[in-house]
């Protein structure tokens, strides 16, 4: 017999409780900043990202807000201050590519696309809506920006790997990012992507995985444990990046460096906590899929305006 507790109730939502306030569209960073102005303005992108988001799972009453929270600095790095495209630029074939294939990370995304001017930011209020183009995972028959259909895990990046071939059957300089989850990793059609990409030194592909040692229900390595996962990568013939997920000068860095020197596919290894920063979520498997009671939202609501 099931026992249901607090951790498993969806709490009463209210559908019209959406942001305190408009995202504002930031773009990318502006061109000739410094170091410290282009992570400034990436950081207070994030904070920015990460309260609409948590607004818009508490309106839905429905999300993936822990992944959510992990993997949002990584995105808004790619889409504000790395990846070649624009709101002017998705449909020229020269830009790079960035696929989600944690696609249940959909708010994050979508919230990440509006505050780079891709969707207009209202768009945010109709988040799993009938009709919406704003689905629980991400549709690339329903926004110009979305690469590619994602949602069951194994899927982005073997589909990744085919644009990045896509890029050089074409002469092209264009490069091919991929989001994972770490709990992701234990599809086999990921390592024989990985296998793929390595065998034919596809170096203008990075596949970033989102290192939160937690899944669904449980830590990763208690599923099916990854490590050493670094090894492996190098294994398969990949140059590897550790770096620290939440840190966006370091993802930078890592990014500046797609396509490596070497010739090989690049791997960040983004190490993040499920939740970041909020206090209650952090490294708190409960939060994979969980619905913030609106005490928690402006709990979360005030930690973020002092990160």
């Amino acid at each position: 017999m099931n026992v249901e507790t607090d951790e498993d109730l969806v709490p009463a939502v209210d559908s019209a409780a959406h942001a305190v306030g408009d995202l504002p569209v930031m773009g990318r960073i502006p061109a000739g900043a410094s170091r410290d102005d282009a992570v400034a303005h990436l950081r207070e992108a994030a904070r920015l990202v990460r309260r609409r988001d948590i607004q818009m799972v508490r309106a839905a009453g429905l999300g993936h807000i822990g992944g959510e929270f992990s993997v949002i600095d990584t995105l808004v790095t790619l889409y504000l201050g790395v990846a070649n495209i624009s709101p002017e630029t998705v449909a020229d074939p020269e830009r790079d590519r960035i696929v989600l294939s944690k696609g249940h990370a959909a708010a994050a995304l979508y919230t990440t696309l509006a505050i780079a001017g891709f969707i207009p930011p209202q768009e945010l209020s109709t988040f799993m809506q009938p009709q919406a183009m704003l689905n629980g995972h991400p549709a690339r028959t329903k926004i110009d920006a979305v690469e590619a259909s994602t949602g069951p895990l194994g899927h982005g990046l073997p589909i990744a790997v085919g644009m990045a071939f896509a890029g050089r059957l074409d002469g092209s300089s264009r490069r091919t990012f991929v989001v994972t989850g770490d709990g992701e990793m234990q599809e086999g059609s990921n390592w024989e992507a990985l296998m793929t990409a390595g065998n034919h030194r596809l170096s203008n592909l990075c596949v970033v995985i989102d290192r939160n040692r937690l899944q669904q229900g449980a830590r990763v390595e208690d599923t099916n444990d990854l490590e050493p996962l670094t090894d492996k990568l190098r294994a398969f013939g990949f140059e590897v990046h550790d770096v620290d997920g939440h840190d966006h000068g370091a993802l930078l860095d890592a990014f500046a460096q797609v396509p490596s020197a070497s010739g090989k596919p690049t791997a960040v290894v983004a190490h993040t906590l499920k939740g970041h920063p909020i206090s209650f979520m952090s490294n708190n498997v409960a939060w994979h899929h969980k619905v913030p009671t609106q005490e928690q939202v402006e709990l979360a609501l005030t930690e973020l305006e002092k990160s």
